[in-house]
């Protein structure tokens, strides 16, 4: 009891500085620690290349991309989760690669290899702008400029590789989304921060003033994105063929969630994989999981 009591006194203590850390964190979701690539392509027996994708025409380190060559006529585009790399979407890459597609796994920005940016505000369109930039990239290749393209979010960043479909002058042929993203954005940044997303010490992880720093963390996050959410129906939200994978037992990015959102668009097939928690379900249902992406895209990329 007495370490309960002195845990609350410390809690509260804390309080008047909580706002000021759940204000850091916001900044530390979208700037994450960087992770090494635990993993790389040769360990699954992929060939790949390194290739830099400038951003905004800037030369100098730009995207880190792993290019695993396939078809030159189909082509997937693999993002990652929000504080992970490329390296936790290889799983899927050799999916896609022993079904014969061309796979571009990239690095977002402050992330895996990819270029630093400190920028605090915009965040959606910034991350929107990577998804662009190595689609925009692909398409300049002579090899892949007739191309038919999809693009292929997780988690968190599932939400640019939907948003990309606001840019008119970069269409797609097919998106697909691993957990996410949903219609409402505050309750994922609060699953995020509440789950050990980003670390929270001491007394600031209890008690009155966790509440606040997961409070101020999640709105300010929300605020930084300096978004329309969800998109307006219309354009490539119209026509565009979207697959939504999202797990029975999703507690950062819920089943409910992403079902709400995906009803908006006409276009939108919802797929809940039983017995599978965030990012999961190439791992707990392997052979479900496998044939609804192979099937979409065999009927959304073919000629």
């Amino acid at each position: 009891m007495a370490t309960g009591f002195l845990a609350k006194a410390a809690s509260a203590v804390t309080l008047p500085v909580a706002p000021l850390y759940g204000a850091f964190l916001s900044y530390m979701i979208y700037h994450p620690p960087r992770r090494p690539h635990h993993k790389k392509p040769a360990d699954l027996g992929l060939t790949s290349t390194d290739v830099n994708v400038p951003l905004n025409g800037q030369q100098g380190r730009g995207l880190h991309v792993w290019l695993i060559p396939g078809d030159t006529e189909r082509v997937v585009v693999l993002g990652h989760g929000l504080g992970l790399s490329k390296s936790a979407s290889l799983a899927q890459a050799r999916l896609l690669s022993e079904a014969g597609y061309t796979v571009a796994m990239f690095d977002h920005r402050n992330h895996g290899k990819s270029v630093a940016d400190r920028a605090g505000w915009g965040m959606s369109d910034r991350h929107t702008d990577d998804v662009v930039a190595v689609v925009r990239h692909m398409r300049s290749m002579d090899e892949y400029a007739t191309a038919r393209i999809a693009i292929y979010g997780f988690s968190i960043s599932t939400f640019p590789s939907f948003y990309m479909l606001k840019r008119e002058d970069c269409p797609v042929d097919a998106v697909i989304f691993d957990s996410g993203p949903a219609l409402e954005l505050a309750p994922l940044f609060r699953n995020f921060v509440a789950a050990g997303g980003v670390p929270i010490p001491g007394p600031l992880g209890t008690g009155p003033s966790r509440a606040v720093v997961e409070t101020v963390a999640s709105s300010a996050a929300v605020a930084m994105l300096r978004v329309q959410w969800p998109p307006p129906l219309g354009g490539a939200y119209e026509r565009t063929p979207m697959l939504f994978l999202t797990g029975e037992l999703d507690t950062m990015i819920p089943a409910s969630g992403v079902r709400a959102l995906a009803e908006r668009y006409p276009l939108a097939e919802v797929h809940t994989l039983p017995d599978t928690e965030h990012l999961q379900g190439i791992k707990t249902q392997p052979e479900t999981y496998a044939e609804t992406v192979l099937n979409f895209l065999e009927r959304t990329l073919k000629d």
